[in-house]
């Protein structure tokens, strides 16, 4: 069980004041967020305009590895980055210094070729899942045991009972496949501490940060993602927020 800080993600420049582009930025976040007590970092590289780009994760991950030594970082290969395909498998093909995994998305069609292109470059992969279906595609890939782990994110569907629904079924499909590989638990936005609370109570890891949310359980505004990891890292801890 641990907690990982997702940094940035997707989100646009003014979803937060505070919401970590460049890569000074990402790497003194990256640093707050371990000291607040986060065990792993994910984190989407920007380039100098604020693009998302896989061009982009030599020179951020290695500023945040000199800012974190030794904690793992993790990237994003989603399809959106790059916008293209063959665009996306050229830019993993160049990176020069490797994150310690990266998460690919089963809902993507290239996932497949993504997870294979990962694995001979000997990065780690996070395999998320966002429904049954992504399940099931997952655990029918031959060597799908050869993952990092299993993230579940669900961040179409707001209700958190019916977001707990989705991942009871994409568990089942995990159990009764026989898939033994550490399980991430995370929501997005209304759904944010309700799987936290849910991660803990089944012993799954989860995340936080301004890519999933930036509100605190008692709704106010985080001032920054160390904010979220320390809420979150208390309820893991057992206590009341």
């Amino acid at each position: 069980m641990i907690v990982q800080a997702c940094i940035n993600g997707a989100r646009p420049s003014d979803f937060h004041p505070l919401l970590p582009l460049t890569i000074d930025a990402m790497a003194r976040d990256a640093a707050a967020s371990v000291a607040a007590g986060a065990a792993e970092l994910h984190v989407h590289p920007r380039e100098a305009d604020g693009r998302e780009s896989l061009a982009a994760v030599d020179e951020s991950v290695g500023a945040i590895r000199r800012a974190c030594p030794g904690t793992l970082i993790g990237v994003s290969t989603g399809a959106w980055i790059e916008g293209d395909r063959e665009k996306t498998r050229e830019a993993i093909r160049r990176w020069s210094i490797l994150p310690d995994y990266a998460s690919v998305n089963l809902s993507e069609d290239d996932a497949p070729g993504v997870m294979q292109l990962l694995q001979q470059k000997g990065v780690g992969i996070e395999v998320g899942l966002a429904s049954v279906a992504d399940a099931q595609r997952y655990v029918s890939l031959e060597d799908h045991e050869r993952v990092f782990r299993v993230l579940l994110e669900l961040d179409d569907e707001q209700d958190p009972q019916r977001a707990s629904d989705i991942a009871d079924g994409i568990i089942k499909v995990i159990w009764d496949s026989r898939v033994n590989r550490p399980i991430l638990l995370h929501g997005f936005d209304d759904t944010v501490w309700p799987f936290v609370r849910l991660a803990r109570e089944r012993r799954y890891s989860t995340r936080i940060g301004l890519e999933d949310g930036k509100h605190l359980p008692d709704g106010t505004i985080a001032n920054d993602n160390a904010a979220l990891v320390t809420a979150a890292v208390a309820i893991f801890r057992g206590h009341s927020i």
